[in-house]
């Protein structure tokens, strides 16, 4: 079990506004409160924050927003004191424009070892060397005035101009990189999540993108790089892991990423996009399964994080059963049904917290917090705003900070306001709220991962139960963990179900009513034999 923290929005310790490392330090008895395993940090590296810190201009220091070395340090002793292990970001698919070595690439001719470190290119027909656009919106490619003042090559930039591609068949790239993870695995991390770790290589010669052809992700060439970055894991003590966001097309082609030499995991994204559908729910979850097993690794499960809508929200649209929206919400936009995303949220954490492998969570859902889904544009900081020429209006609202209590400013995150503002729901939310209240989404997950460690559920196989031979209908999931005499059941339909006679049940996503599961529930019933 592993719990995703974004340091911006975890929690202030020097009234800043924006959340940093002691603060997080201070919080962690949270986590073993909670009962997860591992701390994931999103980046906290030197940065000049064009995106939030995936713009890293020192992949080997702490930004000062956040803190230092040395805070870092006590981070690590401390979560290793509470058996919390510490997993760390890393972004090698760019660097941030400030990065020494993009400076060096821009006072340096065109051919030079400086500017093979990135991506630099010759224009066709005086545009840009291809019609790659970047995933910020607009062209992937900037030009630049060579050192003369000259028209000059264009850069590659597949997320925000200030995010410079590295070119990844450059020797240097390697061993810069092989050093960078010495250097954090030296100071105790536990392992790396790596950022875009399915952008790495391009397919030869730039081509450009056509139909379903997209030459720049997903390319042989990447799983060298991890095969090696295994290799130099595997030199360290203890249990160290590599787990990769790689948005790919299928799950063969995901399960690539975590064969035996290569990563431990890879985010399943296609879980998280998968609609509130029994059939399609049982569908991705039995690929799922399929193709890990195949490469003899875990699956991994998650419904949220820092780069979607969270789910509490995102589980209360319209369409929720039928397409994933991700695309963040505003002012002006259809607002979700807040009661139906937190009912639903709950029951497919329910549902995804049996399933064996290993989960993420991300901060905050264990409070049911919902994305802010009316901030002021004016207070908007995600890059993809502005370069969508205000069309998308990105991830801030899933990064707001967390609500520490229900009272005073910014509800505990710290002395000062708050980076974005918190939504006015977020004060009943808050742990102060929660903690110790029957029935609260806080204790529903304490119970679920205690339950879910006790009865080693994450190890477990599960077999399909078809609904209909125990007395339900098909938009009900149910299937039980084989030998941990446990059951499941997910109630997707519109009508309540009827639960087996003097059921004992583990836990459920809501209050049961007559022993029955409403619609949009999820229960684990103790199952003998």
């Amino acid at each position: 079990m592993i719990y995703q923290i974004y340091p911006r929005s975890w929690a202030d310790s020097d009234g800043d506004g924006i959340g940093d490392l002691a603060g997080i330090t201070s919080r962690l008895d949270h986590l073993v409160d909670l009962g997860v395993d591992a701390v994931w940090l999103s980046p906290f590296y030197p940065s000049p924050q064009h995106d939030a810190g995936y713009d890293v201009a020192d992949y080997r220091n702490v930004d000062p927003l956040f803190g230092t070395l040395d805070d870092f340090d006590r981070l690590v002793e401390r979560a290793h004191d509470l058996e919390l292990r510490v997993i760390v970001d890393i972004v090698p698919n760019h660097t941030s424009s400030d990065h020494p070595w993009f400076r060096e690439a821009l006072d340096s001719p065109p051919g030079s070892l400086e500017r093979g470190r990135y991506i630099f290119r010759d224009g066709r027909d005086g545009g840009p060397p291809n019609n790659w656009t970047s995933r910020f919106g607009g062209p992937a490619w900037t030009r630049v005035p060579e050192p003369d003042r000259t028209a000059g090559q264009w850069y590659l930039h597949l997320f925000d101009v200030s995010q410079p591609d590295l070119d990844w068949t450059s020797p240097e790239v390697h061993q810069e990189f092989d050093a960078i993870l010495r250097f954090w695995l030296d100071r105790g991390v536990d392992g790396f999540r790596v950022d875009v770790a399915h952008g790495l290589a391009k397919a030869d010669g730039l081509p450009d993108t056509t139909g379903d052809s997209l030459p720049m992700w997903d390319q042989p060439e990447v799983h060298d790089v991890y095969r090696a970055w295994r290799r130099l894991v595997d030199t360290y003590d203890g249990e160290r892991i590599l787990c990769a966001e790689a948005w790919v097309e299928s799950g063969e082609a995901l399960a690539h990423y975590i064969r035996p030499d290569e990563m431990h995991q890879s985010f399943n994204f296609n879980f998280l996009m998968t609609p509130w559908r029994a059939d399609l729910l049982r569908a991705t979850i039995d690929d799922s399964l399929r193709h890990a097993a195949a490469v003899g690794a875990p699956q991994t499960w998650v419904l949220s994080n820092h780069d979607v809508v969270r789910h509490a929200t995102r589980l209360g649209r319209a369409d929720a059963t039928s397409v994933v929206d991700t695309s963040g919400i505003g002012i002006g936009d259809p607002q979700p049904d807040a009661q139906l995303g937190l009912r639903r949220a709950r029951a497919a954490t329910t549902l995804m917290l049996a399933l064996p492998g290993s989960a993420y969570l991300y901060q905050g859902e264990e409070l049911g917090l919902p994305d802010a889904t009316t901030l002021p544009d004016a207070v908007r900081q995600d890059p993809t705003w502005e370069r969508s020429g205000h069309t998308d209006r990105g991830r801030d609202g899933c990064r707001v900070p967390v609500p520490w209590s229900s009272e005073g400013p910014s509800l505990g995150f710290g002395p000062g306001d708050p980076w974005l503002p918190q939504p006015v729901v977020y004060a009943e939310l808050a742990p102060d709220r929660q903690r110790g209240v029957a029935g609260s989404t806080f204790e529903l997950y304490r119970r679920l991962l205690a339950v879910r460690r006790e009865r080693r559920l994450g190890t477990a196989r599960i077999a399909w139960v078809d609904p209909t031979t125990v007395g339900m209908g098909e938009d009900v999931l149910v299937f039980d963990l084989v030998g941990r005499e446990t059951r499941v059941i997910a109630n997707l339909g519109a009508w309540p179900v009827d639960l087996p006679p003097d059921s004992d049940v583990l836990a459920a996503s809501d209050v049961l009513e007559d022993g029955r599961l409403r619609p949009d529930m999820a229960a684990w019933l103790h199952a003998a034999g």
